[in-house]
C-alpha cells in the first residue's frame, strides 16, 4: 500500500470552491484505488497583519484546520505570507510552519512520499520537508509557477535548486517539460503526466435542448477562465465581435473583469456578450454541452483542463499554440490552433460555426485523457521514487521514520 501526502497551496475549500479543482480531481482518483492511501496538507498563507483590512484573507483565516473534504483527510495549515517580499520567505516559511503538523501526522499515517502539486511554493517547501522527514519528494510543474515565479531572480535559483534535490518530476505537458529543462530544471528525470478529464460528468448532449434550456438563441461561444489578461478573453471579444448573431458567455472570475466590461460596451456587445461570474465546476457541463465552440486565447497554459471538458462534451476548441495544445488537438477532429489574434479566432469560430464537427467524433479525442490514466501513471511514478529511495537511506544509516533537524 502506498501512502502519499499530497502538499498543494492549490486546492478549493469552501470560499473557493472552483481553486485548484485539477489537484482536487486529481487527489480524488488516486485516493480511490485499492493500493494507495492520502492525506492532504493545504496550507493558507496569511500575512502578519490584523486581517480586518483584507476580507479575502479573514475568509481563509476562518477556515476549519483540519476538514472532511469530499471524503479526503484535509489539513489547513497556515504560514505567514509575507507581503512585498517578491515571494523570497514563502517556501521556508511553509517548511517551518508545516513540519510539525507532519511529524504529528507520521504517528498515524507513516506517509511514503510527499506529493507537491505547484513547484512554488509547495515543491521548494516539500524538498525541505522531504529532507527533515527522510522520505521522498515529488514536485509538479503546472504552468505559472515555471513560467512566472521560475522568471524571478530569487525565486527562479529556489525553483531550481528544489528540482535538482527533488528525487522526481512531473510536468503536465510536453512543452512544459521542455519548458523546465530551458529553466535549468533536470529534464532527464522530469515525466509528462497529463491531467484528466471526467468523461461522465462531461458528456455528450443534446445541443439544441441545452441552448433552449439555457434560453440561447443562435450560435454561441463559451470561454472559461480566470479574468486576468493572460486568458486573452479581451481577443475573443473582439473576434466574437465581427461575428454577426454569435454570442459569446465567458465563465470566470478575476481582476479584468472591469475592463472586459468596458471593451463589451464599448463595442456595442452587451446583448451578445456576458460575463458570467464564477460557475461552479457542476454546472459547467450544461454551458459546454450548449456552446457551439470553446475559445480560450491564453497566452501561456500547462494543458488545461477546460480544454479537455469542452471535448469530452463533444465542443470543438479554438486555442493558441501554447503549453499541451498539440497533444490535445492534435488533428481537425477536436478544434483549431491559431494565432493569437482577434483575426485568427473570428476565422476558426466562424468555420466552426458554419460547419460544425460531429460531436462524437470531437469526444472520441478526449478518450485517452482519464482521471484514472492519470492516477495509475501517478502511482507509479510515487511508488518507483519510494523503491528508489528506500536504498538509498538505508545506505546512510537513516530510516524513513521522524525528522532529522
Amino acid at each position: 500500500m502506498l501512502r502519499v501526502l499530497v502538499l498543494s497551496t492549490l486546492f478549493p475549500d469552501a470560499t473557493r470552491p472552483n481553486f485548484g479543482i485539477f489537484v482536487e480531481r486529481q487527489t480524488l482518483a488516486l485516493a480511490e484505488r485499492t493500493d494507495a492511501e492520502v492525506r492532504v496538507v493545504a496550507p493558507l498563507g496569511l500575512p502578519p497583519f490584523p486581517l480586518d483590512r483584507l476580507p479575502r484573507y479573514r475568509q481563509l483565516a476562518a477556515l476549519p484546520p483540519r476538514e472532511n473534504w469530499k471524503g479526503l483527510d484535509v489539513h489547513r495549515p497556515r504560514f505567514p505570507n509575507y507581503p512585498a517580499t517578491s515571494g523570497r520567505f514563502h517556501a521556508r516559511a511553509l517548511a517551518d510552519a508545516v513540519t510539525p503538523l507532519l511529524q504529528e501526522i507520521r504517528r498515524d499515517f507513516a506517509f511514503d512520499v510527499i506529493d507537491a502539486q505547484f513547484f512554488f511554493p509547495d515543491g521548494v517547501a516539500a524538498v525541505e520537508l522531504g529532507r527533515r522527514l527522510g522520505v521522498p519528494v515529488s514536485i509538479k510543474a503546472r504552468g505559472s509557477d515555471i513560467h512566472s515565479w521560475g522568471r524571478t531572480p530569487v525565486v527562479g535559483e529556489q525553483i531550481r535548486r528544489a528540482g535538482h534535490a527533488a528525487d522526481g518530476l512531473l510536468a503536465v505537458s510536453e512543452a512544459m517539460r521542455d519548458d523546465m529543462t530551458a529553466l535549468g530544471l533536470p529534464g532527464n528525470r522530469t515525466q509528462c503526466i497529463v491531467t484528466g478529464v471526467d468523461l461522465a460528468r462531461f458528456a455528450l448532449g443534446d445541443r439544441a435542448e441545452a441552448k433552449a434550456a439555457l434560453g440561447v438563441d443562435g450560435p454561441l461561444v463559451l470561454s472559461v477562465g480566470a479574468l486576468i489578461p493572460i486568458k486573452g478573453h479581451q481577443i475573443v471579444i473582439d473576434a466574437v465581435a465581427t461575428l454577426p448573431g454569435v454570442r459569446l458567455w465567458i465563465a470566470g472570475e478575476g481582476p479584468h473583469r472591469a475592463a472586459l466590461a468596458a471593451q463589451i460596451a464599448r463595442l456595442g456587445l452587451g446583448d451578445r456578450v456576458r460575463l458570467l461570474g464564477s460557475v461552479p465546476h457542476s454546472e459547467l457541463p450544461r454551458l459546454l454541452a450548449a456552446a457551439d465552440a470553446m475559445a480560450l486565447a491564453s497566452e501561456r497554459e500547462g494543458l488545461a483542463n477546460a480544454w479537455l471538458e469542452a471535448l469530452a462534451s463533444g465542443t470543438p476548441i479554438v486555442i493558441p499554440d501554447v503549453g499541451g495544445a498539440r497533444q490535445v488537438v492534435r488533428d481537425d477532429a477536436s478544434g483549431q490552433i491559431v494565432a493569437r489574434t482577434p483575426e485568427a479566432f473570428a476565422t476558426a469560430l466562424g468555420a466552426l460555426i458554419a460547419d460544425p464537427l460531429p460531436p462524437t467524433m470531437v469526444r472520441a479525442t478526449a478518450a485517452p485523457f482519464t482521471w484514472a490514466a492519470n492516477s495509475a501513471r501517478l502511482h507509479e511514478h510515487l511508488e518507483r521514487l519510494v523503491a528508489e529511495h528506500a536504498p538509498r537511506t538505508r545506505g546512510a544509516g537513516g530510516t524513513t521514520g521522524p525528522a532529522r533537524r
